[in-house]
């Protein structure tokens, strides 16, 4: 792979160096993901779905190639999954701090317990597709979690 190729993907697989956090680089990447998501609420929703598919192909791409140079299809350092997750998980709604919030809470509790089919895709799909498909699970139930609580509690929202 060419050096420039190869500089490419291993930035946006680590969303540019966040994977390299010494300790929970997964919750680093998400955490990265709230500027990216406040920006992006900014569009109306199409476009919002456009650039969120985008990012998770790109994500694929990515994923593949820093998970060859790192040795590890789905290695730590590559939080890009997260991101996209996140940006699933937040898709539908005005930015809050209740929602940024109740957002990542839920989507670290879902990306880490692996709740069907994530844990499913994670042990079976070894390849860059299963990386990113994992957390796009984690990001739809915590989409759907945020919508129940925005519907239990709508003045905290």
């Amino acid at each position: 792979m060419r050096a420039v190729t190869r500089l490419a993907a291993l930035s946006i697989a680590t969303v540019f160096g966040v994977g390299y956090a010494p300790a929970a680089p997964g919750t680093w990447g998400t955490i990265a993901a709230i500027p990216i998501y406040l920006l992006l609420s900014t569009l109306e929703t199409p476009l919002y779905f456009a650039v969120l598919g985008a990012i998770a192909l790109a994500g694929v791409w990515a994923a593949k190639a820093a998970g060859e140079a790192f040795g590890e299809i789905d290695h730590r350092r590559i939080v890009i999954d997260e991101v996209t997750g996140y940006l699933l998980a937040m898709s539908l709604w005005t930015p809050s701090p209740a929602a940024v919030g109740t957002g990542f809470v839920l989507f670290r509790f879902f990306d880490i317990a692996k709740p069907f089919p994530a844990g499913l895709i994670d042990r079976r799909l070894k390849n860059a597709l299963g990386v990113m498909l994992d957390d796009l699970v984690a990001g739809a139930y915590a989409l759907a979690g945020v919508a129940s609580l925005r519907y239990l509690f709508p003045a905290y929202f």
